[in-house]
């Protein structure tokens, strides 16, 4: 289905390749697993195979690519649409409507498919991905998880040959996770072609045939699943990947917080301790077009700590994470240390990491990114920092030609050194390997330790496992 033959490429203005002498066969039916280090060219082999290198980015292309036994520079890009379903690691770029049903509507559209087919089409394909509560909704308004479920089915309702995915489990919460490994298995029995590029490799390592570790922009390794399943943990931090095994984490205490919007499991009122440094939120509501997406009576976020943000994708953590940084009206006040912060205060008391980072970047360079409104006694810091998130050789590289681990990590460099006392990360472990994973849960314990309220919403159990001292659960309003 795929043959990758001595592949050497180079995006326009970039200094090294990103892809060398690599060297990739997919057969049909087949399912494989990418993996490796940030940057190691996983995103990019992903867009030789849909066409997007070389036909959409500009660069140098050296070697041959093959789809379904033909040039993928000889194949016109509606003619690889048709093979192909792809899903990006930030599926908000790639959508072309504004509403959930249009969106999965799109492509059949386009192929001048009947529109009796096409409603047919998309309503088992809602149904088989559990998004029949989201009909009609604007994929504006949804969450990021939900954005990606969205995009899944989108990139499948044609039925295409080959199936490429991106980092498709990075804000899904557990169930969702669930519900598309039962959709991966299905595809598979029908006889798409899989590959998925990921670093959680829990979630999809028992889903495919091999798995392949690229580094440097080639195969370094590859293992069949069953000798994958056979690695010991010292063998995989050799390779630098994640444990694929999903433990249990240990619970952290739970936030003080009340509320509809507020999973009362577990919380007993009588263990918090107040504290004059808290931040804290009352009668705090948030809708969108008449839809109550937050309400928490009281919640308190203390300094020092480290709180996770917990719950099902639409329960509203992300929105939760706006309105702590003053970038969302809401009705009810926040407060610090006992102060009333309306937005603006908050705003420039309050630095983020968001889901997709590419927003967040502004300049022309790493250096200039990261030392960004920093003040002269920062500037030491930045370099030791840039060490410590492996972006040292980076600092000339321009922000928006880093693969997107890496503008991850310069983002959340950017956080740490803000010097801000409200610090709110949003999955930011999506497109994070071993190694980095380390290193940013670093960044937000040595936060915590200096004295700022630190909030991370994830996912991520691994991540959670490490870095969470308290927990505050979500579920969506009117559930329970």
């Amino acid at each position: 289905m795929i043959g990758v033959h001595g592949v050497r490429w180079r995006y326009q203005g970039a200094d090294a390749a990103v892809l060398d002498d690599l060297n990739l066969h997919i057969r049909r039916g087949e399912a494989v697993l990418l993996c490796g280090p940030s940057g190691s060219g996983k995103s990019t082999a992903l867009r030789l195979m849909n066409g997007l290198v070389p036909h959409f980015h500009q660069g140098s292309l050296q070697g041959s690519v093959s789809l379904d036994g033909r040039s993928i520079t000889e194949l016109p890009l509606d003619g690889i649409g048709r093979l192909t379903g792809t899903v990006l690691q930030h599926p908000r770029r790639q959508f072309f409507t504004a509403a959930v049903d249009t969106e999965l509507a799109f492509a059949m559209e386009n192929f001048g498919e009947p529109p009796l087919r096409i409603r047919n089409r998309v309503h088992s394909t809602m149904d088989t991905f559990g998004l029949a509560s989201l009909t009609h909704r604007r994929l504006a308004e949804l969450s990021g998880g939900q954005q990606q479920q969205v995009a899944c089915a989108a990139a499948v309702t044609h039925r295409p040959q080959l199936l490429l995915l991106d980092e498709p489990t990075s804000n899904l919460a557990t169930a969702a996770i669930g519900r598309f490994a039962a959709v991966i298995s299905r595809l598979r029995r029908m006889g798409v072609t899989i590959a998925i590029a990921e670093h959680r490799l829990h979630a999809v390592a028992h889903l495919v045939d091999r798995i392949v570790v690229l580094r440097k922009g080639h195969v370094a390794t590859e293992w069949s699943a069953r000798e994958f399943a056979g690695l010991s943990e010292s063998q995989l931090a050799a390779e630098g990947l994640r444990n694929p095994i999903d433990v249990p984490r240990t619970s952290a205490a739970r936030a003080y917080a009340y509320g509809p919007s507020i999973d009362p499991t577990g919380v007993d009122m009588t263990d918090f301790t107040a504290t004059d440094t808290a931040l804290t939120l009352q009668r705090v509501r948030c809708s969108f077009r008449g839809r109550q997406v937050l309400h928490i009576e009281e919640a308190r976020f203390s300094a020092g700590v480290v709180t996770a943000v917990t719950g099902p994708n639409g329960a509203g953590k992300s929105t939760l994470a706006r309105i702590l940084v003053g970038l969302q009206r809401h009705e009810g006040e926040v407060r610090f240390a006992g102060r009333r912060l309306d937005r603006a205060r908050r705003q420039r008391s309050s630095a983020m990491v968001m889901q997709d980072v590419q927003r967040q970047l502004f300049t022309d360079s790493v250096e200039r990114e990261l030392r960004l409104g920093l003040a002269v006694d920062a500037q030491v810091r930045a370099t030791s920092l840039l060490e410590e998130l492996g972006l040292e050789r980076l600092t000339d590289r321009h922000p928006l030609a880093l693969s997107g681990g890496q503008q991850q990590r310069l983002v959340v460099a950017a956080a740490r050194l803000s010097g801000r006392r409200i610090v709110v990360f949003d999955e930011p472990s999506s497109g994070v390997d071993r190694h980095h994973l380390a290193s940013i849960t670093k960044v937000m314990r040595d936060l915590a330790a200096e004295g700022a309220v630190v909030v991370v919403i994830s996912h991520d159990e691994e991540l959670l496992g490490v870095v969470a001292d308290q927990e505050l659960r979500l579920r969506a309003v009117g559930d329970g």
